[in-house]
């Protein structure tokens, strides 16, 4: 009968050591949009399963990671996600589900990421969730999204910047953020007339007057209830993914977003080759492009010139040239 006892003893101990593992994997949920640009830019379904990938292959942290299209049909999927990532245009996929995502934020503490073109919002939109649940949001007026060349450098003695390498990249990283008085400038660089390759279509006069100073287009916020989200202003060029340090950067913050710990030497990525990096593309027929690995010609330039708002606007009446 001892004996019987201690197995059934060793048994129970065994399943709760099951159920407490099982409990520990932190469950990470990519929503996508479709495409919307050129191909090899705004590459959301490549990007999102690129970076899932490489979350799942990975085992000193316990995740699992899976990507969905849009806004899910049957949205109680998340209702055991730890983190949630929207990468797509503007509100396109979180348009869907405004209540639902307010609900997991404030009743599970989920994590929220939202990634390039997704951190723009209305205002009032801006106001009243993107604040709480990521700390900033594009606004607006104030916000601004010229092409330029990023020396992103992650914030000291912050989990997220484990193991992250040197990052330099161009990109449509979007500034002058809206952000919460606690966000947490989690990648930060220096936009000036040095680096800037174009100004895009928005331009604002609190954007020009940013020139020379420190920027946070990666940044996170911790909520009251414990619960953690985060913003990303790049992610235009999909051949960014394949930089060490960008991609380590934002697979931290995805981890640490979900409450999960981030190893001392950053979340166990590898190399992207050429072929990896044009997984899951989405299909432009015969203007699909073949997407090369960064390279030092994608950040070598002329800089453009850094416009009043005036000039800015005066320069898009002006007609193109005809091309020959």
């Amino acid at each position: 009968m001892k004996i019987i006892s201690l197995l059934s003893v060793t048994l129970f101990s065994i399943l709760l050591g099951l159920e407490a593992l099982a409990k520990a994997k932190h469950k990470v949920v990519f929503l996508h949009g479709s495409r919307s640009h050129a191909s090899g830019d705004h590459e959301f379904q490549a990007g999102s399963h690129l970076l899932a990938k490489h979350l799942n292959v990975q085992k000193k942290v316990n995740i699992e990671a899976v990507v969905n299209a849009g806004w899910p049909e049957d949205d109680r999927i998340l209702d055991d996600a730890d983190a949630i990532v929207i990468y797509a245009d503007g509100t396109k996929v979180i348009g869907h589900g405004w209540e639902k995502m307010d609900e997991l934020v404030n009743k599970k503490k989920v994590g929220v990421i939202f990634m390039h073109y997704a951190v723009h919002p209305s205002v009032e939109q801006g106001e009243k969730y993107f604040l709480p649940w990521i700390g900033g949001f594009f606004k607006n007026g104030v916000s601004v999204n010229p092409f330029w060349r990023a020396k992103i450098k992650p914030m000291k003695g912050h989990e997220t910047a484990n193991g992250v390498g040197p990052i330099d990249a161009v990109d449509e990283f979007y500034f002058n953020i809206h952000y919460h008085p606690k966000a947490l400038p989690l990648g930060t660089a220096t936009p000036d007339e040095k680096n800037l390759v174009r100004i895009n279509n928005i331009w604002t006069r609190d954007g020009y007057m940013a020139k020379g100073k420190s920027q946070a287009l990666l940044w996170g916020i911790v909520r009251p209830d414990g619960g953690r989200g985060v913003g990303f202003t790049g992610g235009h060029h999909h051949r960014n993914w394949a930089i060490d340090g960008y991609r380590q950067l934002v697979l931290n913050s995805i981890v640490w977003a979900a409450g999960a710990q981030v190893p001392s030497s950053g979340v166990p990525t590898y190399k992207v080759t050429e072929s990896e990096l044009n997984e899951k593309l989405d299909d432009y027929g015969d203007r699909t492009n073949r997407i090369k690995l960064p390279t030092q010609e994608d950040v070598t330039f002329s800089p453009g010139p850094w416009m009043t708002p005036e000039e800015h606007a005066a320069s898009r009446k002006r007609p193109k040239p005809k091309k020959k």
